[in-house]
């Protein structure tokens, strides 16, 4: 243990909001699945020992990418986007058809499937860090460094948002300020916008789920004109959260877990603050305010464009993805299937999100190590 907790690098911080969210969620799934455990004829500690075996796993894959150096993920960018693309396609098609939507792959073999917008967030992140950085110099470019970069983005916008509108919006956004970041024109980012925009308004009038999408909206503007059946789940997480008080109802006390249909995923954050109260919703919402001031920090002290890029727009994915859930569960946006970083009881997505938390260590461990080197110099000099 000692050698494995000498080994760890980077900042010590976001490992310590890491470890926490892990605990929060481990506590939080237990006591949110008791129905889903019934519905499947399980005990809850069997759902239990499976979401820990997903949460050690995270914690194990994020070690591993922590100890990568944060350059070795531009050299795979290219590949992942070569991968991913065919996949989203993939999953279009032949997916598992999971509420109306086509968004996962079944992995043979495991009775796991995942996300394939997951690995398409870290590609494109991947992707775009690299692309920007390399091509500063000739950034303003159309043809060398403006279409590979508007292409790569307006494709994997669509491809997600034909099935996760959502999770395609937050991943525009999050190009978007990458764009910026990357010294990218405001002119052409205007133009990526307006792109944007366009299949946006494809997707929602013309797409395979453009009844869903208009409906959540409408219910959202207008709930007292949806009926009861469409604004069911917010009503309950409303209730969940009205209910919860200041000091919540206590560890396994909430009754609106029997109600909502993903109480251990979508609508968690509503389930901590019945039980929690609202101690435990702001304490939730200042771990992920305090991450993100870690990840600025790291972006502020890269040395190189490439890993400040890559933080920020991992971070900026992670933090972007906490506040929509959360959001959503106290009725300030349409309901999404946006789960909750780290907390939300899912299956590879924890596994994908522990990547991206281990890349922004590897980013940070980069700033630590020059430190140590100069401090050693300096220590041989006086010696000598």
């Amino acid at each position: 243990m000692n050698r494995i907790l000498s080994n760890t690098k980077g900042d010590r911080w976001i490992w310590l909001i890491v470890i926490l969210l892990s605990v929060i969620s481990l506590l939080a799934v237990y006591s949110s699945t008791s129905t889903l455990a019934y519905k499947r004829g399980v005990g809850v500690e069997s759902i239990l020992m499976k979401h820990l075996a997903m949460v050690v796993g995270g914690i194990v894959l994020m070690y591993i990418s922590h100890k990568l150096d944060y350059r070795y993920y531009a050299g795979i960018s290219k590949l992942l986007m070569i991968i991913t693309i065919p996949l989203l396609l993939y999953t279009l098609v032949f997916g598992a058809h999971i509420n109306n939507a086509s968004r996962w792959i079944a992995i043979p073999g495991t009775g796991l499937s995942f996300q394939t917008s997951d690995l398409a967030k870290l590609a494109l992140i991947m992707y775009l860090a690299r692309t920007l950085s390399r091509k500063q110099e000739n950034i303003k470019d159309v043809k060398q460094s403006f279409a590979p970069i508007m292409g790569a983005v307006c494709l994997v916008f669509i491809l997600i948002a034909l099935a996760n509108l959502s999770t395609a919006l937050m991943l525009f956004g999050v190009s978007i300020l990458l764009l910026i970041i990357g010294r990218i024109s405001i002119k052409q980012i205007a133009i990526t916008c307006l792109a944007g925009a366009v299949l946006l308004a494809g997707v929602i009038f013309l797409g395979p789920r453009r009844h869903t999408y208009i409906s959540r909206v409408h219910t959202f503007l207008h709930p007292e004109k949806a009926g009861t059946d469409k604004s069911f789940q917010s009503d309950h997480a409303k209730i969940a959260i009205a209910t919860g008080g200041i000091f919540g109802k206590g560890l396994g006390h909430s009754e609106e877990k029997n109600y909502l249909p993903e109480a251990f995923s979508d609508e968690i954050y509503a389930i901590i603050i019945e039980e929690s109260g609202l101690i435990g919703g702001f304490i939730l919402i200042a771990l992920y305010l305090f991450l993100l001031y870690r990840c600025i920090k790291i972006v502020t002290k890269a040395p190189k464009a490439f890993g400040a890029l890559l933080a920020a727009g991992l971070s900026f994915s992670l933090t972007i993805q906490a506040f929509a859930n959360m959001a959503v569960a106290a009725g300030l946006g349409p309901v999404t299937g946006v789960p909750l970083p780290l907390v939300s009881m899912g299956g590879t997505s924890i596994l994908f999100t522990s990547v991206a938390f281990g890349i922004i260590l590897s980013v940070s461990r980069d700033i630590e190590e020059p430190k140590k080197v100069v401090v050693g110099e300096i220590r041989e000099v006086a010696v000598a």
